[in-house]
């Protein structure tokens, strides 16, 4: 049966968040649910219990919660009825979510007034998860409607994935195990199946004999803050390539789906993962490239390097930016290169995708002084949402034709008059409603690992090390020459005037 993504109801719940004083908690998910609270849409008798070692008592977490309330959702409305009303949702346990302590105080919680749904999100490093979900079992907290929410990375490779997925999957069956990528939440990637699916005029387009190459970028700039220990033992492959850049791959070359059915969209992205073609020792020098940021500026700030960072080693080889030209093998997308970047302490924040169409066969246009630029779609994802489409048009006025590429612009700021939803809001509905849609299939993170275990070996083999890149710029030079030698060019909007 189809997904109903319109379907309003809400089932009561019991939403448990491990590590809920924790920074995941604090600055995205309480905001989230008070956000979905405030616009009517949790059933009066749910509850929000916190769960970490943290010493709190309920009314400690309750004045906790509202001050980050405060700092963490831009100047909105905390105080007053929707404030009052989810005061009194919010409730806590302090507990060691691995050991004994704290279980009984939890089972005891839940089952005072136990709810239609009960949500177990693990806001926790990924090694607790197998810890935490044999937890849930032998204390009596599951019930029918029982699910787990498990936040990225899952492991740090193949092997580690496989063991947290088994770990976890003895507990939860597959269908109720929700791996979230907030990424799969934002309102343009939503937008992404509608333009490609619901329009007649891009899906016969949206293949090699159309489309030169694909970028998909997704740039920081910030650094680490507070999370080097994390991050140093992390990178960026394993922090956003395997999962956010990924997804977004799949979502631009998955074939159409049969429905929106979960397992239907999940079915066609898992073929592009399998498609992907690996990249070995041989080919890692060309199609990869590895940077690490030194001291910069951004927006006329110094900032020091990634080596000067707190929690980092002074010899660490950890990169912080990624380039890589990957390739999907199948019929659709043969000879159509896709570009991917990310990384920290970059000139902006942005994450976008841009699809670059073939240049017409045969340009009709010389001597008006323009050069021959192929239309573009742009789907910026962060911030600015919009998509727009890049084509060459007349410039007005008699005297000869002077031709100007000019911009068709989609800014859903603009059309929808509204302010958008974090991807969490979303997600976290999702999960009550047990739609997994937006969230990634046991395959689907087993198959990016592999892809992604490849480069980590070719690496490791070559002796590969990040080059250096000062902060506030695009990354290395090496990443402009992987793209140059292909006689194309990143799309970066400051320069491209449009």
């Amino acid at each position: 049966m189809a997904t109903n993504f319109n379907n309003p109801y809400i089932a009561p719940f019991d939403y448990v968040v491990f590590g809920g004083s924790g920074d995941l908690a604090t600055r995205k998910l309480l905001p989230s649910l008070f956000r979905r609270d405030r616009d009517g849409q949790i059933p009066p008798p749910s509850r929000i219990i916190g769960a970490s070692r943290g010493e709190f008592s309920r009314s400690d977490y309750q004045s906790f919660v509202e001050k980050n309330l405060h700092e963490f959702l831009d100047g909105e409305d905390v105080d007053g009825q929707t404030w009052t009303r989810f005061r009194e949702r919010l409730h806590f346990v302090t507990m060691d979510a691995a050991a004994e302590a704290g279980w009984p105080d939890l089972v005891a919680l839940l089952d005072e007034s136990p709810r239609e749904v009960r949500v177990f999100y693990l806001a926790t490093a990924p090694h607790l998860f197998g810890p935490i979900a044999r937890r849930i079992a032998a204390s009596g907290a599951l019930c029918p409607e029982a699910r787990v929410v498990l936040e990225k990375p899952i492991g740090h490779d193949l092997a580690s994935a496989r063991q947290i997925n088994d770990e976890v999957g003895a507990v939860f069956p597959e269908h109720r195990i929700f791996r979230i990528d907030h990424y799969l939440g934002k309102e343009t990637v939503q937008n992404l199946l509608v333009l490609r699916f619901a329009n007649a005029l891009f899906e016969p387009l949206w293949q090699s004999q159309h489309i030169d190459h694909v970028q998909i970028t997704v740039a920081e700039s910030l650094g680490i803050e507070s999370r080097g220990g994390y991050y140093d033992r992390t990178g960026a492959l394993r922090d956003m390539v395997q999962n956010h850049l990924l997804q977004l791959l799949c979502l631009v070359a998955m074939e159409p789906p049969a429905s929106l059915d979960r397992e239907a969209v999940r079915d066609e992205k898992i073929k592009v993962l399998h498609a992907l073609a690996p990249i070995m020792a041989a080919d890692v020098g060309h199609k990869t490239v590895r940077g690490q940021y030194r001291a910069g500026a951004i927006a006329g700030a110094p900032v020091r390097g990634y080596l000067e960072e707190a929690d980092i080693a002074s010899a660490s080889t950890t990169e912080t930016f990624a380039a890589i030209k990957a390739e999907i093998s199948n019929w659709r997308w043969a000879g159509v290169p896709f570009y991917l970047r990310t990384g920290k302490r970059m000139q902006q924040k942005v994450s976008e995708i841009v699809i670059q169409f073939r240049p017409v066969p045969h340009w009709v246009f010389p001597g008006n002084g323009t050069e021959q630029t192929p239309d573009r779609l742009i789907i910026r994802v962060q911030p600015d949402e919009h998509i727009r489409l890049n084509l060459w048009t007349k410039e007005p006025g008699p005297g000869g034709l002077r031709l100007r590429m000019a911009a068709l612009n989609l800014s859903f700021a603009e059309t929808f008059k509204s302010k958008f939803p974090d991807a969490y809001e979303r997600l976290l509905m999702d999960v009550v409603r047990g739609n997994a849609t937006l969230f990634m299939r046991r395959d689907e993170v087993e198959a990016a690992w592999s892809w992604i275990d490849q480069i980590l070996s070719a690496w490791d083999e070559t002796g590969d090390r990040p080059r250096p890149y000062t902060a506030g710029t695009w990354g290395p030079s090496a990443a402009i020459a992987l793209i140059e030698r292909d006689n194309r060019t990143w799309f970066e909007e400051q320069t491209d005037g449009l």
